[in-house]
């Protein structure tokens, strides 16, 4: 499984960003995405999660309202839409694919990681 992450970049405060997760091998289809990311000298942290079918999501109390996940599972793709950014919003965000259909907040849940893409908020 190679996990692609695309779609980050430099906005300003109030702007907006749509990641993107990719998987040549169709592997991500199977199984729920989440999304974590991980700021300079602090943990990876749980950012938003999506069932298989796309029918259970969760996010992380810091995003809620203002991110949205979703998935085309034909187009093998997994999204995450990033509205009304802040600087505390910058990190690596990273994909991964988890062992089950259902999501998790728990990082030890997911098999395989993407590389990261970079997302940076300027004030």
């Amino acid at each position: 499984v190679q996990l692609q992450a695309s779609g980050g970049g430099l906005v300003q405060a109030g702007g907006s960003l749509r990641l993107s997760c990719g998987d040549s091998r169709r592997a991500l289809s199977n199984n729920a995405v989440g999304w974590f990311r991980q700021a300079p000298g602090k943990e990876r942290d749980f950012v938003s999660t999506i069932s298989w079918s796309g029918g259970s999501i969760y996010y992380a109390d810091s995003v809620k309202g203002r991110f949205t996940i979703s998935r085309d599972n034909a187009k093998n793709t997994v999204y995450l839409q990033m509205n009304s950014l802040t600087p505390e919003d910058t990190a690596v965000y990273y994909c991964a694919v988890s062992r089950s259909i259902w999501p998790s907040r728990d990082p030890a849940q997911y098999a395989y990681w993407g590389q990261g893409t970079q997302v940076t908020v300027s004030s």
